[in-house]
């Protein structure tokens, strides 16, 4: 069974960084379209990074320069490297594959979360000023 957990939330002071995990089994990393997703205190889910297949990211325009999402394919883990974190982005962060899809991660962000088959559990980040 495909299953992907993330790991690496935690608390940290508005300015600082965190690295978040997603380790997959069942599930090789780079055969399709991987996206983190997070959901703040009374907002929608919402895609923040996405990776294809070929390694091409996008971002949301509000990560845009600080957010890094990329793959470890030895590892099978897909990573976001958050830098300049804000209050605003606490919010509890999802990864996601799209294992059946052929989209590969077009479109705009706001559709990759209708293209996810396989979602984990989610980790909290937490920024405080």
């Amino acid at each position: 069974q495909v299953q992907l957990v993330e790991s690496g939330g935690g608390s940290v002071q508005a300015g600082g960084s965190l690295r978040l995990s997603c380790a997959a089994s069942g599930y090789t990393v780079s055969s399709s379209c991987m996206v983190w997703f997070r959901q703040a205190p009374g907002k929608e889910r919402e895609g923040v990074a996405g990776i294809n297949s070929v390694g091409r990211t996008s971002y949301a325009d509000s990560v845009k320069g600080r957010f890094t999402i990329y793959k470890d394919n030895a590892k099978n883990t897909l990573y976001l490297q958050m830098n300049s974190l804000k209050p605003e982005n606490t919010a509890l962060c999802y990864c996601a594959a799209d294992l059946y899809g052929s989209s590969d991660c077009s479109g705009g962000v706001s559709q990759w979360k209708y293209a996810m088959d396989y979602w984990g559990k989610g980790t909290l980040v937490t920024i405080s000023s």
